[in-house]
């Protein structure tokens, strides 16, 4: 299949609605990853393709080191358009627009002394587990230093977490990007909102020193953290919109159709179950960590490394990452 052919079968993939699924991004997904898988050559395909039970689905990082799957790099030009088309349909603009930052750094500390092969800005892998259907499972990954975004299908329904960004430097303090805070919005909302609550007389800082990293570090599954800071039936109806409004921010990096089903727990039965806490100092590029947890979920925020300017954010399901609990129900259910 040649490339004209390709890009026109991917382009009908990201725009089509239409198909087996009522969720168009499972349905764009699956077409996707289709046309990708059809564009590489055999060691190509050998590098990409997991059983979808194997292992390796699971074995998530965010550090600079050799991962599985098909190396970004060892693409052609056209392989390449087609592995970014896989990844917007996982991600909004928002999100694709972050990713791409976050790869661009990489560049940055090259620039800066890097090794080359370590700062490598196509250091990134594809994996596909399983193969692309409207019916059975099957999931994939893009994955490289301070990246790490997972998707598992079931059908129409697509699970996205765990989902990792980190960013260094957290913000770009000289050169013509100068400025640049691919995660910034998401730190100012933390902080404005923990000030806000100090002032209220609810005061969410639970240790004058922050942890050194997210705390659910890179375990397949992750833990719950300690109840700490201020609970949200504490908070009045301006301090809630606040508290939504930053998850909101971090849920914004994903398609609507993938993360809506969580966020419409969080907003009716979890909402007075969350918990919103805070580590370290609330000075602009002064070491920090936040953390929002709700009954099933948590999303942790670490700017603490090289002087406070490498950041970390994670959202994880305590159940169902990598669709863990939504593929009991549907064996158990495929069983019957």
């Amino acid at each position: 299949m040649r490339f004209p052919i390709l890009l026109a079968t991917l382009t009908s993939a990201v725009f089509a609605h239409e198909g087996h699924n009522h969720n168009p991004a499972a349905d764009e997904m699956n077409k996707a990853a289709t046309v990708f898988l059809a564009s590489l050559d055999e060691p190509q395909s050998k590098a990409a393709k997991f059983d979808f039970k194997n292992k390796e689905r699971e074995n998530w990082h965010f550090v600079p080191m050799d991962r599985e799957g098909v190396r970004f790099d060892s693409l052609k030009p056209h392989q390449q358009h087609l592995a970014f088309g896989l990844l917007g349909t996982g991600l909004t603009q928002k999100g694709l627009l972050t990713a791409t930052q976050i790869m661009t750094l990489e560049e940055i500390l090259r620039s800066r002394g890097g090794d080359p092969e370590v700062r490598n800005t196509e250091k990134y892998s594809i994996a596909i587990f399983g193969s692309p259907s409207p019916t059975k499972p099957w999931g994939w990954r893009f994955e490289g230093h301070h990246l790490s975004l997972n998707f598992s299908l079931l059908g129409d329904k697509v699970i996205g977490l765990p989902a990792f960004f980190g960013t260094n430097p957290a913000e770009l303090k000289k050169g013509p990007l100068k400025g640049l805070r691919p995660l910034g919005e998401i730190e100012d909302a933390g902080r404005a909102f923990t000030n806000d609550l100090i002032k209220a007389g609810l005061s969410p800082v639970f240790s004058e020193k922050p942890p050194k990293e997210i705390l659910t570090a890179q375990d397949s599954t992750a833990k719950a953290q300690e109840v700490a800071g201020v609970t949200s039936d504490k908070l009045n109806g301006e301090q809630m919109k606040q508290l939504l409004a930053i998850i909101d921010g971090v849920a914004s990096m994903q398609r609507k159709e993938i993360i809506n089903d969580s966020l419409r727990k969080i907003n009716t039965t979890q909402r007075k179950k969350l918990h919103f806490a805070w580590a370290g100092s609330l000075e602009r590029n002064a070491g920090h960590y936040f953390r929002i947890q709700g009954v099933d979920f948590i999303i942790e925020y670490a700017n603490t490394q090289n002087d406070a300017n490498h950041a970390h954010l994670v959202w994880r399901d305590l159940n169902n990452d990598f669709a863990r609990d939504s593929l009991k129900k549907h064996y158990a259910e495929d069983h019957k």
